[in-house]
C-alpha cells in the first residue's frame, strides 16, 4: 500500500508548522493505516512552532534535514539530522529552526495525528 508525496496536500497544523499527511487512516485507511499516522513537517528558517501537547498521541520524530532546538517538558536541546525523540503523550514541545535551510521533521503519531488532540499552552 502507497501513496505519493507529490500527490499529499500541505497543510499549517494548530502549532504552525508546515504537515504534509503521508499516511493516515482517513482517507487512507483502504490502504492500510489504521491506528496511527506518518507526516512531514517543515519549519522554515527563523521559525518556532508554537509551544503545545497532545492528550493521547504518543509522537516520534525523525530528523531529515536541517538543525534546531528542541524544547521537551523541562528539557530544551539541539536536533540535528539523524536524531531521533520520542514524545510521550501529555509533553509540552515545541522546536525553533536554528539553522538556514528547512528543519525537516518525520512525524510519527500513535494514535493517529488529530487537531482536536492538541493542546496549545
Amino acid at each position: 500500500m502507497k501513496t505519493s508525496y507529490q500527490t499529499v496536500p500541505a497543510f499549517i497544523t494548530k502549532d504552525g508548522s508546515t504537515i504534509r499527511e503521508l499516511m493516515h487512516p482517513i482517507p487512507h485507511a483502504a490502504l492500510g493505516a489504521r491506528a496511527q499516522s506518518l507526516a512531514e513537517a517543515i519549519v522554515e528558517p527563523g521559525a518556532t512552532t508554537l509551544l503545545h501537547h497532545h492528550k493521547t498521541a504518543e509522537e516520534i520524530y525523525y530528523i531529515t534535514a536541517g538543525v534546531g532546538r528542541m524544547v521537551l517538558g523541562d528539557k530544551t536541546f539541539d536536533i540535528a539530522t539523524g536524531d531521533t525523540v520520542v514524545i510521550v503523550p501529555g509533553t509540552q514541545h515545541c522546536v525553533t529552526n536554528t539553522g538556514a535551510v528547512a528543519l525537516k521533521i518525520l512525524c510519527a503519531c500513535s494514535p493517529a495525528y488529530a487537531d482536536e488532540d492538541t493542546v496549545l499552552v
